[in-house]
């Protein structure tokens, strides 16, 4: 018999988001994320942004319709299973998506799970976002969204919430939800009382869920959220509930930063590589 993977087309997942040229975050983590998940990534890209390892120096938006145009001509041939957003940029860009992903069913009440990662700044503190893209996001994307994943410090910009112990985290989640997500995953990774593990909580608006994992010590997190939110998009790709991709999601991302690397003078990347068979160390058949 052949391996069960040739000629089989995997699950297929659109990441609309800008590019990073050091390779560590925006497209380029959705895509690494994708290939170590094991679905097939397609790409929208919003802006071309200029960074490394130190920072963001510049931030290029493309035009909203040809954003939208990616994303049609994508679903139109390739089709979707799942789609996630990084960052948008601009409140024209988020109008265009939203026009877009209504045509062709991503989000809302659509076939298509859409996974909202609200980047607002980069890990340095670089913004990515332009002021007016905020109420966008509240009013446009969170009630089309299957699930939302902020940081702490996309909670503050956009519900206005400073979080530092859990029970901010909670309240967070049930503010967020109120603006219209199916799901909210508010990601506790910046929270200051969890000295020893990260946790994050999902929200349904009814249950709450916290998902444990370790707190490594390691500067080399850069594009960690981008690729938690496409590990998430590639588990509802299998067919996963929300739960269960949020976990899988969860998993990924625990092992990308245990394997990060550095690179360059600042953080370096979260890791795919250990869900990747390492077929260049195997002997030559």
């Amino acid at each position: 018999m052949g391996e069960p993977t040739v000629g089989v087309t995997p699950p297929r997942v659109l990441t609309i988001a800008g590019t990073d040229s050091g390779g560590g975050a925006g497209v380029a983590a959705d895509l690494r994320a994708f290939t170590g998940c094991g679905v097939h990534g397609c790409i929208a890209v919003t802006a071309v942004t200029v960074q490394n390892s130190v920072g963001v120096t510049g931030v290029h938006p493309i035009p909203p319709e040809t954003v939208a145009a990616q994303i049609e001509t994508v679903a139109g041939d390739i089709g979707l299973d799942a789609a996630k957003t990084g960052m948008l940029a601009s409140r024209p860009i988020i109008e265009a998506i939203v026009a877009a992903c209504d045509r062709v069913g991503i989000g809302g009440t659509g076939p298509i799970p859409f996974v909202i990662d609200p980047v607002a700044a980069s890990m340095h503190g670089d913004p990515l976002l332009a002021d007016e893209a905020l109420d966008a996001y509240r009013t446009l994307l969170f009630p089309r969204a299957t699930v939302i994943t902020p940081n702490l410090d996309e909670v503050r910009l956009l519900v206005g919430i400073d979080v530092h112990d859990r029970s901010a985290q909670y309240d967070a989640a049930k503010v967020l939800h109120g603006l219209g997500p199916q799901y909210v995953l508010v990601k506790g990774g910046h929270l200051e009382e969890d000295v020893d593990r990260c946790v994050d909580l999902l929200y349904d608006g009814h249950t709450f869920t916290e998902l444990p994992g370790p707190r490594f010590d390691t500067g080399n997190t850069h594009g960690g959220g981008d690729s938690m939110g496409a590990a998430i998009a590639s588990g509802l790709a299998r067919g996963l509930a929300v739960p269960e991709a949020v976990a899988f999601g969860k998993r990924y991302v625990v092992e990308a930063v245990r394997h990060s690397y550095p690179l360059g003078a600042g953080h370096g990347p979260v890791s795919p590589l250990w869900a990747v068979r390492h077929w260049w160390e195997e002997p030559t058949p």
